[in-house]
């Protein structure tokens, strides 16, 4: 059963403006989080790392932006490229500064002379990973793992609070055989349900497929769902009707590997996969469902997230 729900008048987004556990910034899927938020967020981290410490990942951290020609590379801009976002910057003489100025005070857009930086922002915690571990050469044997935890950009502002345009995601990623990557994928389908349950909420599990754009994206979603590349745990938030993805199971083939040259022991292309939680949801999750008095919530929850 969810919490009780806000009346008509006040939605679950305003509840949690309300009692300052989200923190309005005037843009829709972009706000502040409370301390409160964020001791709940670091409890969850922390039990994700319990139930994967014992694959002993290599931890990485990448900032919360990448190297355009990287993101070029990937495709990203073929598949999603309503979820972009770029970084452009003021790179003009003396002369176009006061140009700028003058535009600013009469209220004209200034960014039309803004031009685009070798930076863009991180659409997947995983993108800048795969360049980086294929500059390694040939995986071992035993192929490699990797955890990663990064803010994320995409675009796509909604008053649905678990749509929000910046986010966090931590991702295992395994790369290495067909074998190796496929079955780290099975574990993690189980261990997540499994995480999930402790934390006392309910979900449901289903095939699914990411928003690629347009007609040929259409094509591409009924492919990734027929040859069941992609798992999602859904729970609900917003509505019961539409449950939110909160934890994603992908296998990527040897797309990655493809893309970015990576190389298994036997010098076979690198196949890929990698299960990804989503920070912010998963909070959301939390406090839709216990209610947000945290001091309220189970035992066993508060246990579980060392509150």
């Amino acid at each position: 059963m969810l919490a009780k729900t806000p009346t008509t008048e006040t939605s679950f987004l305003d509840e949690l403006f309300d009692r300052g556990l989200l923190i309005e910034t005037g843009v829709d899927g972009l706000y502040g989080r409370s301390g409160l938020f964020e001791a709940i967020g670091d409890g969850f981290q922390a039990l994700v790392s319990r139930y994967g410490a014992a694959d002993k990942a290599e931890v990485v951290r990448f900032p919360p932006a990448m190297a355009r020609s990287v993101f070029e590379q990937s495709g990203y801009m073929k598949s999603f490229p309503q979820l972009a976002g770029t970084v452009h910057c003021f790179c003009g003489n003396p002369a176009d500064h006061v140009s700028l100025l003058q535009t600013i005070e009469q209220k004209g857009d200034w960014t039309e002379g803004q031009k685009a930086s070798d930076v863009v922002l991180t659409p997947a915690a995983c993108y800048p990973l795969y360049p980086t571990a294929a500059r390694r050469g040939d995986l071992p044997v035993e192929g490699r793992l990797y955890d990663l935890l990064s803010y994320c950009f995409r675009h796509e502002p909604s008053k649905d609070p678990a749509r929000q345009q910046f986010f966090r995601m931590r991702e295992y990623v395994r790369m290495g055989t067909p074998d190796q990557v496929t079955e780290f994928r099975a574990n993690w389908l189980e261990r997540g349900q499994k995480l999930i349950g402790d934390l006392g909420l309910p979900f449901a599990v289903d095939v699914a497929n990411d928003p690629f754009f347009g007609r040929t994206g259409k094509m591409l979603a009924v492919n990734q769902r027929d040859q069941r590349l992609k798992f999602e745990l859904l729970i609900p938030i917003e509505s019961e009707e539409n449950p939110t993805a909160c934890l994603s199971f992908n296998y990527h083939q040897d797309h990655f590997g493809k893309t970015f040259g990576l190389t298994s022991a036997d010098g076979e292309v690198a196949h890929t996969a990698c299960v990804g939680f989503g920070h912010e949801r998963v909070i959301l999750a939390l406090l839709k469902h216990h209610g947000t008095d945290v001091a309220r919530w189970p035992a066993s929850v508060r246990t579980a997230l060392g509150l």
